[in-house]
């Protein structure tokens, strides 16, 4: 590459993880052709799937709209190699590596992802030796840069960074409704990377979709700025707006997305302060939006037997509204990895004495029990 790989004007990647399909449940080319060529043609090269996306749909369709159809100088891949999907052994986690090369037809990789590390997975991609794998992959110049996607806790990912500074950068789950989430850390996790020096990609901007038609009060927040743009161009650009990030990742499903996130992107400009006010605004009004009214004050955690985070599964279940099913267990896993569940509790009844808002913890916390697996 003949530019600054970490300093690419335009800030859109076309992620490839939700595209359009035929009501038959089959790929619509013609039109994930149209969203490539609207892509490129707005000035955006980056394009993101990965082996596991739609049992290999998603690589195939990149290569019948993109690789098949336009200079390999045109734009950059990325792509992702999962250690505990779709394979058994490292055999079968390395030749990922070979079908997406084959799947894509980009003859090598601009960026390169070990995918989707959690608590859960991450010692597979030690045990198969996938790190040294893909440095290897790196050295015979089939992946310009490598790093790895995260879905965790802000200790694990200090771990990791720390373990292995040879990864160029880090993809990140980031947006406003997650910002202080402590189920997603998106500042803490960005705030790591940066002093590691590890550019961001941002993933789940608009938070799979739930941004883009966010609850009442938040509209009426985004609206008070009095501006003609969808709900996603404020999540986009709220992302956007971060130093330190190498692109924002948007899993566009039709061309009208397409087209709504060029608007936004194509004459990117950061928020405004008067904007990132009403940001705030937002941000706020999520919180508001409490079925536990829970203030965080974390008195009911300091005497815990179980040691159970009560703010963080009540902050998890308090973003539950709008978000699928399994980013909300995710979130739940995150924040009590290490630590004591809601299904833990002994009814000692510590928490609600030291309770503050005199809140029933005890029952909240049986309720919360439907978001383990």
């Amino acid at each position: 590459m003949n530019h600054d790989w970490t300093k690419d004007p335009f800030r859109l990647g076309f992620g490839l993880m939700r595209l359009p399909k035929n009501p038959d449940g089959s790929m619509d080319i013609p039109q994930v052709c149209a969203m490539a060529d609207s892509f490129l043609a707005a000035g955006g090269t980056y394009f993101d799937t990965a082996y596991v996306y739609d049992d290999g749909r998603s690589e195939a369709a990149f290569k019948a709209a993109v690789a098949d159809r336009h200079p390999r100088d045109a734009y950059t891949l990325c792509t992702k190699l999962n250690a505990w999907q779709q394979c058994h052994d490292e055999a079968s986690a390395k030749q990922q590596f070979y079908t997406s090369l084959e799947r894509t037809g980009a003859g090598y990789f601009d960026y390169y992802l070990l995918h989707a590390l959690q608590r859960s997975n991450y010692k597979k991609y030690e045990e198969y030796h996938l790190w040294d794998f893909v440095a290897e992959q790196q050295k015979k110049g089939l992946v310009k840069h490598w790093g790895f996607s995260f879905h965790a806790d802000s200790e694990l990912l200090e771990e990791l960074l720390r373990d292995h500074p040879e990864v160029d950068f880090v993809q990140l789950q980031i947006n406003y409704a997650d910002w202080e989430n402590p189920g997603v850390a998106s500042r803490r996790n960005w705030e790591i990377c940066k002093a590691n020096a590890k550019p961001v990609v941002i993933m789940e901007p608009v938070k799979g979709g739930v941004l883009a038609n966010p609850i009442e009060t938040v509209k009426q927040a985004l609206d008070s700025a009095g501006q003609a743009v969808s709900y996603a161009s404020w999540a986009l650009r709220y992302a956007a707006s971060l130093d330190n990030i190498l692109t924002v990742l948007s899993g566009m499903s039709s061309l009208e997305q397409m087209e709504d996130n060029l608007r936004t992107m194509q004459h990117f400009r950061p928020l405004s302060e008067a904007e990132q006010a009403v940001i705030r605004q937002a941000q706020a009004a999520l919180d508001a939006d409490q079925s536990i009214p829970c203030t965080g004050c974390r008195y009911c955690v300091e005497g815990c037997p179980m040691q159970i985070p009560i703010p963080d599964i009540f902050t998890v279940a308090n973003r539950r509204k709008g978000s699928a099913e399994f980013r909300t267990r995710r979130e739940y896993n995150i924040v009590t990895t290490g630590k004591g569940r809601a299904s833990d509790c002994i009814q000692c009844g510590q928490c609600q004495d030291a309770c503050p808002q005199q809140l029933p913890i005890i029952s909240l916390l049986e309720k919360c029990r439907e978001l383990e697996e």
